[in-house]
Parts: structure tokens; C-alpha cells; sequence
């Protein structure tokens, strides 16, 4: 079976879009044999965008921007008007992923990230997944792909397991909203990792390899090789992507909304390259 196409986290590497080593760790990551690196958020207004399709188009190396809520523009909020920015803000986010030329578009997209101070009822959930399959069905007529990031109980209280994020799309309504399941979440959240792979199978769109302790695939207690074994028995033929957090690679913001309080690892060439040769070693076992 060919190896999938595999996406690198820009925080393995730099802190952000506009790092001046962007372009250096492209081409890495282009040796290395990835095809797509998973952009952490810009808007137009941060980030300039002509020089980061320009450092893309030089590297061959394609963008999987992410998408996100805000306070005051937030499909779960129980206001009607918050709820509608919140949904013109995920049609920002699509226009600004078609710049760049991107076919897929990750993120938290269904509610704020770091709410978890109670339950959503079932009628805030219901109504999140029709506006997010609002804003799916806008991407698809742009050729973008839409997955939703399903994070651990501490991050959101909405989605944390693959089963709940199976029926969000049910009731999104739309063809065109997928499951990005994170290895490092299910690791919190699962009980049983290679079944929530298999269960998703119809609806994953994007398999994400994190390790416990945020750094490399390696060195953890979650069974990363296990993972990419299920997702190939089960016949996904979807992008697997590499997701590592280390402080030092981190603007002082993002690392603390993250928890990373550490070094975790100190040569991103060498964890990158980890995550290749597992995927790469299970895809290629008769």
C-alpha cells in the first residue's frame, strides 16, 4: 500500500508563519518527504500572506490553514448575534485558506477553545453543528475540505471523543465536514484508540500523531505505531499529520494556552523525521 500524504505541524519547527526560518524549515520538511504543513491561525491582518504563498510555492510544500471562534463570534454562544459572527468568521477563515490555495481546513471550529466550564446541552450543540455545516458546504464550493479538531475535556467540553464527533457531522447536514481525531486527545479521552480510528473511518478526514508529552512520537504513553497500524487496516487513505510542542519553539502566548511549560525536544529534523519513517514502516508491512 503507498504511503499517505503527511502534514508537519509549523510549531515543530518555528513559531509561527512569519518566522524568518520558515523557509529553512520547508525544504526540511519537503526532504523529508512531507507534502503539507498544518499552519497554526493567521488572519490577513497579522500575517503576510504574499510572503508565505511565496515561501509555500517555493518549497512545493502546501498549507492546511486553522480555523477558529472568538468571544464575540462563537457558533456555540447562546446569542443569536454571536452565533452569526461566528459563523461569518469560519467564512473569513475559508476565503483566507482559497488564498493560499489550500484544499483543507482544520481547527476547533464548533466552539471557543478553552470552554469547559460545563456541559453543552444537546439544542447549543445542535445548533453549532448546522452552522459549521453552513460554513462546510461554503468551503466546498472553493474546493476546501473541512475537518473539526476533536481536543480533550480540559480545552473544550463540547467534543471530545470520536463517537461524539460522528453524530456532530450527522447533524451538521453537510457532505463536506470531516473528523480530525488527534492521537495525543485520544490518548486522554479513548479507551480504546484503534477502535475510535476504525469507528471514525467514514468521516476521518485527518489523523494527527501526538505523544503524551507533546514532543517526540518516541518517547511517550501513547502507542503511536498502533494508531497508523489501525488507520491502514481499516483502509485510510486520508493525511496523517505530525503535531509536537516544544516551549523555546513557542510565542509566550500560545505556550501558555497550550500548557507547554518545557523543552520537550531540542532538534525538530529528528522528530519530524520519526514521524515519517513510522508511517512510512506500517505502510509499507505486507
Amino acid at each position: 500500500m503507498n504511503s499517505p500524504e503527511i502534514a508537519c505541524g509549523i510549531n515543530v519547527y518555528c513559531t509561527g508563519p512569519d518566522a524568518a526560518d520558515l523557509p529553512s524549515a520547508l525544504d526540511d520538511m519537503a526532504e523529508l518527504g512531507y507534502s503539507h504543513i498544518a499552519l497554526s491561525p493567521i488572519s490577513e491582518d497579522a500575517t503576510d500572506v504574499a510572503a508565505l504563498k511565496k515561501a509555500l510555492n517555493d518549497s512545493g510544500i502546501r498549507p492546511i490553514p486553522m480555523a477558529g471562534q472568538a468571544p464575540q463570534a462563537n457558533v456555540a454562544s447562546a446569542d443569536e448575534a454571536v452565533r452569526a459572527r461566528g459563523l461569518d468568521l469560519l467564512k473569513s477563515s475559508i476565503d483566507l485558506a482559497h488564498e493560499l490555495e489550500a484544499d483543507q481546513l482544520n481547527g476547533v471550529v464548533y466552539a471557543l477553545f478553552g470552554d469547559h466550564q460545563e456541559p453543552f446541552s444537546g439544542e447549543r450543540i445542535a445548533e453549532s453543528a448546522r452552522l459549521v455545516g453552513q460554513a462546510a458546504d461554503y468551503a466546498a464550493q472553493a474546493g476546501i475540505r473541512m475537518t473539526f479538531e476533536v481536543v480533550n475535556r480540559y480545552e473544550t467540553s463540547m467534543l471530545n471523543t470520536a463517537a461524539q464527533a460522528i453524530d456532530y457531522v450527522r447533524q451538521s447536514g453537510s457532505d463536506n465536514l470531516f473528523v480530525h481525531l488527534d492521537s495525543y486527545h485520544m490518548g486522554i479521552e479513548e479507551a480504546d484508540i484503534p477502535g475510535a480510528i476504525r469507528s471514525a473511518l467514514p468521516v476521518l478526514g485527518y489523523l494527527e500523531l501526538g505523544q503524551s508529552g507533546r514532543g517526540s512520537l518516541l518517547t511517550g504513553s501513547v502507542d503511536i505505531r498502533a494508531a497508523v497500524q489501525a488507520a491502514k487496516e481499516a483502509g485510510y487513505t486520508g493525511r496523517f499529520g505530525l503535531e509536537a510542542f516544544t516551549r523555546q519553539l513557542l510565542v509566550t502566548g500560545g505556550a501558555n494556552a497550550l500548557a507547554i511549560w518545557r523543552r520537550t525536544y531540542s532538534d525538530p529534523h529528528a522528530v519530524a523525521a520519526e514521524a515519517v519513517d513510522i508511517i512510512r514502516s506500517v505502510y509499507a508491512e505486507q
